[in-house]
């Protein structure tokens, strides 16, 4: 029998990385004017095996560590730009977008899946 940890885990972990990828595609949108500022983003596939994995890139070397009750947070990476620009900045405000929405389409849709999950569990406790 499967946990409720586990039963929700796969969609919950989808949308805290999809929620970090938006706030950090913003960041871009919000800095596309910055000279020398540079494009980053997160990649979904790497994170999101990464946390159902339940491996972590920091590890606790000490008693004394705070362990992070979510995990640690996706690796960001910088983005290599299609067209160079004069003032340094890595920031393309077409990509950006898309990727800001496209990343939000699958957050809503794993949002729906998640509500799902718990529809059916609460259908299954009141014995429909």
């Amino acid at each position: 029998m499967k946990t409720l940890d586990t039963y929700l885990a796969p969609h919950a972990n989808a949308l805290q990385i999809r929620q970090k990828r938006m706030d950090v595609l913003g960041a871009n949108i919000a800095n596309a004017a910055t000279p020398n500022y540079k494009a980053r983003d997160i990649d979904f596939s790497a994170a999101y095996s990464e946390a159902m994995s339940g491996q972590s890139s920091l590890a606790a070397t000490s008693n004394g560590h705070i362990s992070s009750a979510s995990g640690s947070a996706p690796e960001t990476v910088f983005r290599n730009p299609l067209s160079a620009s004069i003032d340094g900045n890595t920031v393309e405000i077409h990509v950006e977008q898309l990727q800001f929405a496209e990343n939000a389409t699958r957050y809503e849709a794993s949002l729906q899946f998640l509500n799902d999950r718990i529809r059916g569990l609460r259908s299954a406790l009141r014995g429909e």
